[in-house]
């Protein structure tokens, strides 16, 4: 079986943790994961003045096909939203029935392009009303899968996040070892 891929697309003012936790987590499950910046800078400046530096350029591998696309929040959202060819790797995305997650203020992303509409989705609080017209909110969970999309909450909820890519992509087995290796307890 092919090795599962996965790319994470950053933006200046991504949340930091929501990245790294969630690319930590799929290449603990195996999963070949690529951070690409969406401008034409190799080092990205996150939320809290943390610098990534990404494996790639958007323009270098936006012809490439992945199992997941991963959008991390935080303000970079607003960044996510506006690039067009982050629109445009969404809505290939989704049109080939491949999984798209979105985390914290990045299920605006997928509004913004026009993605999953009336989908059942989750996010930061502070962006629920932004949502509730084109989406299926749901408040009480921490992750909402719905097909090919999951959605999460913000930075605490990354770990949970990123073991449900990982289910998701690798299986629940893997996850939970992944799981299992981090001491994370809440997985099931």
């Amino acid at each position: 079986m092919a090795k599962k891929t996965a790319v994470c697309l950053l933006a200046e003012g991504a949340e930091e943790m929501e990245a790294v936790i969630t690319v930590d987590i799929l290449r603990r499950a195996g999963v070949d994961v690529t951070i690409a910046s969406i401008t034409d800078k190799e080092c990205i400046t996150c939320s809290r003045d943390v610098k990534i530096c990404t494996d790639s350029l958007l323009n270098n591998v936006e012809s490439q096909k992945y199992d997941a696309v991963i959008l991390p929040g935080g303000v970079g959202w607003k960044n996510l939203a506006a690039s067009p060819k982050v629109g445009q790797l969404l809505k290939t995305q989704e049109s080939e029935g491949r999984l798209i997650a979105a985390i914290c203020a990045a299920p605006n992303v997928l509004k913004a392009h026009g993605i999953a509409n009336g989908k059942k989705v989750t996010s930061y609080p502070s962006v629920k009303d932004d949502l509730t017209g084109a989406y299926t909110y749901i408040d009480d969970e921490i992750v909402v899968e719905d097909g090919n999309l999951i959605t999460s909450k913000g930075p605490a909820t990354a770990y949970a996040f990123g073991l449900a890519i990982a289910e998701h992509l690798v299986g629940k087995d893997t996850a939970k070892k992944v799981a299992d290796g981090l001491l994370y307890k809440e997985f099931k």
